[in-house]
């Protein structure tokens, strides 16, 4: 049973992690990604659709990224979408693609990216904790029900406090790795 808790607690945290790295990928650093149109919806046919989904998106260099459309008419679509979402940039459209050029980054825009991926990692602090909070609140059930001893009940806090503080220690690790590159010039 109590293996099953520690099961669980490792999955659920390591999820935080994962859902931590998507968040990370949609911020912007020195060289531009296409992970920041992830959020993007596109009106396809009246459906709201991703827009990897109808058009090949790439990033030409550090500063460009190219999106050209499978179907011609959706190029305003696509630049409705992109004002809508406001990243920071205008779209400009040739007719077959459109095309996204960033400016080079400011210290302060850095700085601010930096503030807002320290809040994500904020944001998986706090899930991970709840998630020790879970378990340890299963394991006092357990001791309630006499299902475990009380001495076994402690070792099993003890447990669960090693693994929330190795995925802590996960979350300020990725986040001093993507500080160093969104500062970076």
């Amino acid at each position: 049973m109590l293996n099953e808790i520690y099961e669980d607690t490792e999955e659920h945290m390591q999820k935080s992690i994962e859902a931590l790295k998507r968040d990370f990928s949609t911020l912007r650093t020195g060289k531009v990604s296409t992970n920041i149109l992830d959020h993007i919806r596109v009106d396809y046919y009246g459906n709201p659709t991703p827009l990897n989904q109808v058009a090949n998106v790439l990033a030409v260099d550090a500063t460009t990224i190219s999106i050209t459309p499978w179907e011609k008419h959706m190029v305003s679509q696509i630049e409705k979408a992109i004002q809508s979402a406001n990243i920071g940039v205008n779209p400009n459209s040739d007719g077959d693609s459109v095309k996204l050029f960033f400016p080079p980054m400011t210290m302060e825009q850095r700085e601010e990216i930096a503030k807002q991926a320290k809040a994500m990692a904020e944001k998986a602090k706090v899930a991970v904790r709840n998630i020790r909070k879970e378990s340890n609140r299963d394991i006092k059930e357990l001791e309630k029900a006499k299902e475990v001893s009380e001495d076994e009940g402690k070792r099993a806090h003890d447990r669960i406090q090693k693994i929330t503080d190795s995925f802590i220690a996960k979350v300020d690790d990725i986040l001093a790795k993507k500080q160093a590159d969104i500062l970076k010039v």
